[in-house]
């Protein structure tokens, strides 16, 4: 068995761990032995926490055995993004700002996931302060693509996206302001989900923008994001974008039909606004038809420009992450790296008028999408326009002249998943954003586990001995 745990998925997993046919142990053992084998060349870990592992899945197999069975997350494996606090383990945004640093609590959905008896393997990549990137100049190297080790990962959730798609564990969280889940969930072919923003308390988790970060989980299938969705979501005081609203059962909208429902395609966006990879477009075609022949009625919709969204994103996000950073900027700004810097430096130029005229028209953006949402369950566009770039082609000077398709859910901040829906001809993934209504994270999970279902893609697994190749 040990031969394929790595492959295993959350669900698979956790019915395996609650028939006592698996044990954690095992799980976390085969796990270790995969990162051990692999990532000195994937470089998805920042930090592995092998020794508090074994002893949670030891004790995870006992409370099992006791019949004191906690929920479908007790004794699976998973890791961080090394934003995410974490009592007595280093917390450093991967940035040489924050060497030494080791936090007294654990950041609110660390907490609900040690609550449901998940075990952490460990803290993994990201981007500087999950701003910027590819970068080479920060205390550990970028991640590297599991379909390619040449190809970018996406960010800034790159350590996460890497080590679900190699199999290095089942399920990571992630940390997404302007894309920062979907990139890398395009990229490295697995499924990202950012939440409607309020739904995860992002209480113990190092800021960028307090306007548009949002928590949310990375996994290889939609339902494993369910599970972990299901986890980490709820009201929390700490957080004052936290919102009181009631928690379904996520799960419930997974191998349900679609009959019936209403999908609006925003097809300008990457057809017209961004245009995307021909590969792309071809794979969203055919994305299309599936959906419509299990039932799903397809319509266009057009929204306000990208440009818009993107630049309400790109104001508001810089603005604000300069003045987090503020007072380090002034004192010891050579401690960030080139990239980051790059990127926050602009904020120091914007105006309180660009701020709160970037708010005002995020507003108004919210209130139209509202109104041409309406008769429609879930929108549809592409997640990146381009397939993995290699990295070594990518420069500074193309950051800010950049927009994404994923910075418009941001500014929505409505619930929006990233899934792959194919492979290019040079065998990387191509993937599909299904977003939705606030709070209406079961429609945008039931659309994507439909397609998924009547999809191969997610039989198909990244070869490392061909990637490093």
């Amino acid at each position: 068995m040990s031969t394929d745990l790595h492959y295993l998925t959350i669900a698979e997993g956790a019915e395996r761990l609650r028939q006592r046919t698996l044990s954690p142990v095992d799980w976390v053992e085969a796990l270790l032995t995969r990162i051990e084998g692999f990532d000195g060349e994937l470089h998805a870990f920042l930090a592995l926490t092998a020794a508090a592992a074994r002893a949670q899945a030891v004790a995870a197999e006992r409370e099992i055995v006791a019949g004191s069975y906690r929920g479908p997350l007790h004794g699976v494996p998973y890791a961080l993004k090394d934003i995410y606090d974490t009592a007595g383990i280093p917390t450093t945004a991967q940035s040489w700002v924050c060497q030494g640093r080791i936090p007294q609590r654990d950041a609110f959905a660390q907490r609900r996931l040690v609550d449901a008896g998940a075990i952490l393997v460990g803290k993994l990549a990201t981007h500087e302060f999950a701003y910027g990137g590819p970068s080479f100049d920060l205390p550990a190297p970028p991640a590297r693509n599991p379909w390619g080790l040449t190809h970018f990962t996406g960010g800034s959730s790159s350590g996460s996206g890497v080590a679900v798609a190699a199999g290095l564990v089942p399920g990571a969280l992630g940390s997404d302001t302007g894309g920062s889940i979907r990139h890398p969930a395009a990229h490295c072919g697995i499924v990202g989900f950012k939440p409607t923003a309020g739904l995860v308390s992002r209480a113990g988790v190092i800021p960028l923008s307090y306007s548009y970060d949002t928590c949310g989980p990375m996994a290889w299938t939609v339902e494993d994001c369910a599970i972990l969705l299901g986890a980490i979501a709820g009201y929390d005081a700490d957080d004052p974008q936290s919102a009181d609203v009631p928690i379904p059962d996520y799960r419930t909208a997974i191998g349900r039909d679609i009959r019936g429902l209403r999908i609006g395609v925003v097809r300008h966006f990457f057809e017209a606004d961004k245009p995307t990879d021909a590969p792309i477009k071809a794979a969203i075609a055919t994305a299309l038809k599936e959906l419509a022949a299990l039932g799903a009625e397809i319509e266009d919709v057009t929204l306000a420009p990208l440009d818009d969204f993107a630049a309400c994103q790109w104001v508001i996000t810089c603005a604000e992450a300069n003045a987090i950073h503020d007072d380090n900027l002034r004192h010891r700004m050579t401690d960030y790296g080139e990239n980051f810097r790059y990127r926050i430096l602009p904020g120091a130029t914007l105006s309180a008028a660009d701020y709160v005229q970037a708010q005002r028209l995020r507003r108004q953006l919210i209130a139209e999408t509202r109104q041409k949402m309406e008769g429609f369950d879930v929108l549809l566009t592409a997640t990146v326009p381009t397939v993995a770039p290699v990295v070594e082609n990518m420069t500074l000077s193309s950051v800010l002249a950049s927009r994404g398709i994923t910075a418009a859910f941001n500014t929505l901040g409505w619930p929006a998943l990233a899934l792959c829906c194919g492979f290019s001809e040079a065998g990387l993934p191509l993937s599909l954003t299904i977003a939705g209504k606030p709070f209406d994270e079961a429609t945008v999970l039931r659309v994507a586990d439909a397609y998924e279902r009547a999809t191969p893609w997610r039989r198909r697994r990244p070869d490392l001995a061909q990637a490093a190749a």
